[in-house]
């Protein structure tokens, strides 16, 4: 997440140009949907139309797409021609969903594109072309617009574009949506990247970070236990969370109060609750929560309770970790991981 300080810094490289800036953010303009390197052309925005990523993954996740004349994807060292044909194919069609036969249509060696992709842009063609479709699908949840206003601002003239693109999260066309059988979904910006909440108007269901590897199969199963529509919307317990998490974010809160409904099996409400009990600054091993639930031999079956866990920080299963000390998986990352235990370890000290 840029910090407010370094967002004026860069809106003043952005206006003078300056290319030392090159690689080190890059700018979503919130009035056009599009994002620039520092020293693009076009003409400037307006410092309120834009934010600010570090990455070209958290640009596309927030729904922007590249800009023509700066090509983003492609600086400041040119690419190869086969990257630059993939990112087209993407821009071209950027809700599809990659498949092995795909590659060989377009005469691409897959793993050759992986490879190319990881070292230019830190990841693979996969995880960008994922990137750029969810955060498409994503947009009508960021801006809570009714769907045919969502529908004609990512350019779907027909419908049957979005509605593919919108399916890709929520399972239903929007068409099909009853308002007296569905969840809410709203899209909430972190210091450590967005995250996507969904609740009703009694608890939330589920917080995950959007870059979660399998949050869409993690949707479907949510929409198809509980029988219910997503749409985009808050509701009470997502304005709860939304201010929880700034002031967690803010190193002022070590514990969320924002009611919670748990689906899960006996095991993993089990191993949920026990995670709730590790306090802030602390964590356990996967062993240690075995014992504390009265099974010492399951500690293969606690590991995948932990990451089936879906309310991120709320149940803080990332405060778990491996008995010999080090940090361990975590479905948002392992680097999110260390600086969410560095960040809480640094809350209880300051708070003694």
């Amino acid at each position: 997440m840029v910090t407010d300080d370094r967002k004026k810094e860069f809106y003043e490289a952005l206006l003078e140009k300056d290319s030392a800036y090159e690689g080190l953010f890059f700018v979503g303009v919130k009035s056009t949907g599009i994002f620039c390197r520092p020293t693009c052309p076009a003409r400037k925005p307006k410092f309120e139309n834009c934010e600010f990523y570090h990455t070209a993954e958290e640009a596309l996740l927030a729904s922007f797409r590249p800009c023509k004349r700066c090509t983003p994807l492609s600086h400041p060292n040119q690419v190869s021609e086969l990257v630059q044909i993939l990112v087209q194919a993407v821009e071209e069609n950027p809700e599809k969903k990659w498949r092995e036969q795909d590659f060989k249509e377009l005469a691409v060696d897959e793993s050759t594109a992986r490879r190319q992709f990881k070292k230019r842009f830190g990841m693979t063609f996969v995880q960008y072309a994922r990137a750029r479709r969810m955060g498409l699908a994503m947009k009508e949840i960021r801006s809570g617009k009714p769907v045919i206003d969502a529908q004609l601002s990512s350019g779907y003239e027909s419908g049957s574009g979005f509605r593919d693109a919108f399916s890709k999260i929520m399972r239903d066309a929007p068409a099909s949506i009853q308002e007296d059988h569905s969840l809410k979904a709203f899209w909430i910006d972190t210091r450590v990247g967005p995250m996507i909440a969904i609740a009703d108007e009694a608890a939330l269901f589920l917080l995950e970070f959007v870059d979660r590897r399998g949050l869409e199969k993690e949707v479907e199963v949510l929409r198809r236990k509980t029988r219910s529509a997503i749409i985009p919307g808050k509701t009470g317990p997502i304005e709860s969370i939304e201010r929880e998490l700034d002031l967690y974010f803010k190193g002022e809160l070590t514990e969320f109060h924002t009611p919670v409904r748990l689906i899960g099996t006996p095991f993993q409400l089990k191993v949920w609750d026990k995670l709730k009990e590790i306090p802030s600054g602390e964590t356990r091993s996967y062993t240690d929560v075995a014992r504390d639930i009265g099974q010492p031999t399951a500690v293969r079956a606690v590991a995948r309770a932990n990451g089936a866990n879906q309310l991120a920080l709320v149940i803080p299963c990332h405060r778990v970790i491996l008995s010999d000390g080090s940090t361990g998986g975590y479905g948002g990352g392992t680097v999110r991981k260390k600086w969410l235990l560095e960040l809480e370890s640094k809350s209880v000290c300051e708070s003694k």
